[in-house]
C-alpha cells in the first residue's frame, strides 16, 4: 500500500509542477500567433512507422512458418 501512496504523491506533484515547467520554456520575444507544430511529432510518426513495419514483418514470418 505504501508504494501506491508514493506513486500517487509523485503524480500529484508532477501535475502541480507541469504548468511551471511548461511556462518556463515559452519564448517571450516570439510571435504569439505562431506555434511550433513539429515539437517531436516527426519522431512520433517515425516511431509509429517503424513499429508498423516490425509488426508486418512478424506477421509475414509467422504466416511463412505455418505454410512450411
Amino acid at each position: 500500500m505504501k508504494k501506491i501512496f508514493n506513486l500517487q504523491t509523485l503524480m500529484i506533484l508532477l501535475v502541480m509542477l507541469l504548468p511551471v515547467l511548461v511556462h518556463a520554456q515559452s519564448d517571450p520575444g516570439g510571435d504569439p500567433d505562431t506555434a511550433p507544430i513539429d515539437g517531436g511529432l516527426s519522431l512520433l510518426i517515425a516511431g509509429g512507422v517503424g513499429y508498423g513495419v516490425k509488426k508486418v514483418r512478424e506477421k509475414r514470418a509467422s504466416n511463412q512458418e505455418r505454410k512450411d
